[in-house]
Order: C-alpha cells, then structure tokens, then sequence
C-alpha cells in the first residue's frame, strides 16, 4: 500500500476540513429549499468559507506556493514552481438543489506539470488521491481504470453546457449526444467533472467527455485517471488546461470514443 507524501497528505486533511464545513452547510440547504428566499446566497457563501479553509491551511502548510481558485483567483507565490489548483466546491448546482453528488478538488501543479490530485467526494466520505509514480487510490485501495474494450459495453459521462452558454455549444453538445447515444451502453450526467474523472479512475465510469471546463474543474481528476492506468487528451488535440475540453478513458475505449466525437463534429461542419 501506497502513502501520500507529506505535501499529499497536507492536501487530503485540507479537503476533508473544506468537506466537514460544505457538509454542515448542506443540511441547511436541505431546509432552505422551502424558503422564498432560495438557497444561491447561503450556497455562495459555503462555497466562501471552504475555500478560505483550503487556502489557509495550504498557504500555512506550504508557504510561498501560489494558487489558482475558482472564488479567489490567481494568487502569485514566492515560490513559482508550485501552485495549487483549487475548486472548494464542484457541483455547485446540485448543493444548492440539496442534491448529495458534490466534491472538493485540490491539485498540485509543479513547473507546469500536474503532480498531485485530491478528489473528495463528500457526501459518500470517499478522498481519491494519487501522485505521479505513486498511483491512484480510493483512501488505501488502489485504483486502476475499467478494462472493457467494447464501446457498447461502456458506461460513459459527460457534462451539459450550462444555461447562459452560447448557442452553438448547445448545439454541438445534441450533436455529440447524437453520435454517442446509440454506440455507447448508456450515457451519465451527474454534474461534477471532478467526481467524473475521480470515477473514470475507478472503474465506476469507462469514459468522460466534456468541453470548455476550468482548470479547478480537472486538474486533480485528470492526475487520478493518468495514475490509475488511463489516458487524458484534449477533445481537438491541443493543450486541456488551456480549452478545458477533455476526455478521459481507458487506452482501448478513447480512440473509439474520439471517432464518435468527430463524427458529431463533421455533421456540425457539414450542417454549416
């Protein structure tokens, strides 16, 4: 059995204090449902304080290492070789509609290669962690990708474009849907890329998909799925931190995932 490194472990108890804090504010949520006022703010605030908790405890841990957050931004260091990668709060849209699929996502990004990844997924009290050249791990149980090879045997999931995204997204989003729907066993939409890719790594997903995501949104999952054995690409061949489209599955099931998603790709060509 594998352990973190010291670095590591300083990321998991920063996830699990952010976790213990989104956890008591969730049951609030739960009974701000039936409230005129609505949950946005109380949630917006939740999402605040976890990060506050990550960033203090981190910054206290590793002094001098910069960051980038979904709430604070880019936070220069001293130290400009290493940056944490930071989302308090992934699945936002379920907490705030009481829904228990969220997670805490913590990466660590060394001379601009991701190092160490932390996905917690709260609700289930499960951290997934793994470190280049140490692994991929679910607490102490090591994780290694699913080892189907049949498209139609695969579970796939992806992530919708979101309201206010334009048009054309949506668009290409059906189109793919198009493609992928009758080839695959059956498609999934659980609303955290975090815990998607977390789940790539595991076993419990055979692939993911999903474009125009944030740094925060995959980094830590992307450093799980490369350490349980799988393949991470940007979706048109460039660079995934800086498109935030990503897929990720087993080395048998990405290229025939890819030639689905360009077969939606040359409709929408076509169509135009």
């Amino acid at each position: 059995m594998s352990k973190p490194s010291p670095v590591g472990t300083v990321m998991i108890a920063a996830a699990r204090a952010a976790g213990r804090s989104l956890a008591r504010d969730f049951g609030e949520v739960e009974n701000l449902q039936v409230s005129k006022k609505g949950p946005a703010d109380f949630v917006s605030n939740a999402d605040h304080r976890a990060e506050e908790i990550i960033y203090t405890s981190l910054a206290k841990a590793r002094p001098g290492y910069g960051f980038v957050m979904e709430e604070r931004g880019i936070v220069e260091g001293t130290d400009k070789s290493n940056r944490f990668i930071v989302d308090p709060l992934d699945g936002t849209l379920n907490f705030l509609h009481g829904q228990p699929h969220y997670a805490v996502s913590i990466a660590l990004e060394r001379e601009g290669k991701l190092l160490t990844g932390v996905v917690y997924d709260v609700a289930k009290n499960e951290i997934f962690w793994a470190e280049t050249g140490r692994g991929a791990w679910l607490e102490n149980r090591k994780l290694r990708v699913a080892a189907r090879n049949k498209l139609s045997e695969a579970v796939v999931a992806t992530g919708t474009p979101w309201h206010g995204k334009a048009e054309e997204a949506h668009r290409n989003f059906a189109r793919e849907m198009l493609a992928m729907t009758p080839a695959c066993a059956g498609i999934r939409r659980y609303g955290s890329a975090a815990l998607d890719l977390a789940y790539v790594a595991a076993g419990r997903f055979d692939g993911f998909w999903e474009r125009g995501l944030k740094p925060w949104d995959i980094a830590a999952g992307i450093v799980l799925v490369r350490e349980a054995g799988g393949l991470v690409t940007e979706i048109e061949g460039g660079d995934v931190m800086q498109t935030g489209s990503v897929l990720a599955s087993n080395e048998d099931l990405h290229p025939l995932i890819e030639t689905q998603l360009r077969h939606a790709a040359a409709f929408a060509r076509k169509a135009d």
